[in-house]
């Protein structure tokens, strides 16, 4: 399948969208779009994702919370690092599109990044905004990947303090690169995949256990269920407003979900 060429979304008529949005209750709004931070490129002066964030909190005082999707760390800008850093209003939520962790898998992944940039950008965006929360997309079983290679993926989790993990076992595509390249055998890849989403379901208990006690805002996604800030999921034992912002006392955990007092 070909995406053909980016197309950006003007800022004017994101900020119109996101405007009527308000107007109608919403509270929370997320960007989104294939490889996010190439926004801009194809619009007049280039501007850059975190140009947009900055120009719809500016311009949208009524949005409560501001998500942003997937997006690739190499290509994240200043301005969006500083909104990170300055701007309550983004949300400490971050997905990575990060693939593997060791470099020459990377490579021939043909991605923008090497392992110790996606470190280096995770201690920076926890630098700057230490409630940050990342997930992260990995692939198990790439081919030509060794027992090395996915042991640099498998300590991505804990080198970048991932939280969240969306693990995809590779299957080849045909007619692409990675379908001619040798192949790892279907069991190693199911079973090197099964280890990364043991790696972070014990990631997100972490997370989620360092939050019982403490004070939540929490947008209700219906009448029992919401999100924190940093994504985390959170029961309530009784009904709420849907779509409203509650502020609630983590007692505990459930599973992959909190429980709210």
């Amino acid at each position: 399948m070909a995406w053909g060429n980016s197309r950006s979304v003007p800022a004017g008529v994101v900020v119109d969208q996101i405007a009527r949005l308000v107007d109608k209750g919403f509270l929370e709004v997320v960007l989104t779009g294939v490889d996010l931070t190439s926004w801009g490129a194809d619009l007049p002066g280039t501007p850059r994702l975190g140009d947009l964030v900055m120009q719809v909190l500016r311009l949208v005082p009524g949005l409560a919370r501001l998500r942003i999707s997937s997006i690739d760390s190499i290509e994240a800008d200043p301005r969006l690092m500083e909104a990170l850093a300055t701007e309550p209003r983004l949300m400490p939520h971050l997905h990575l599109s990060l693939q593997a962790g060791h470099d020459l898998t990377l490579k021939r992944m043909k991605r923008r990044h090497l392992r110790d940039d996606a470190l280096r950008f995770c201690e920076e965006a926890r630098r700057l905004r230490p409630d940050v929360t990342f997930g992260a997309d990995l692939i198990a079983g790439f081919p030509t990947e060794t027992e090395e290679m996915f042991d640099g993926t498998l300590r991505l989790v804990d080198d970048c303090g991932l939280t969240w993990l969306h693990v995809f076992p590779f299957s080849p595509r045909k007619g692409t690169p990675a379908a001619k390249m040798p192949q790892v055998a279907g069991p190693l890849i199911r079973e090197r995949a099964a280890r990364l989403r043991a790696a972070g379901e014990e990631a997100t208990r972490r997370h989620l256990d360092a939050q019982v006690g403490r004070r939540h805002l929490v947008l209700m996604e219906s009448a029992t269920l919401g999100r924190t800030e940093q994504f985390a999921e959170v029961l309530f034992g009784t009904g709420q407003p849907l779509g409203a912002l509650v502020e609630a006392e983590i007692a505990g955990r459930d599973g992959e979900r909190l429980r709210a007092a």
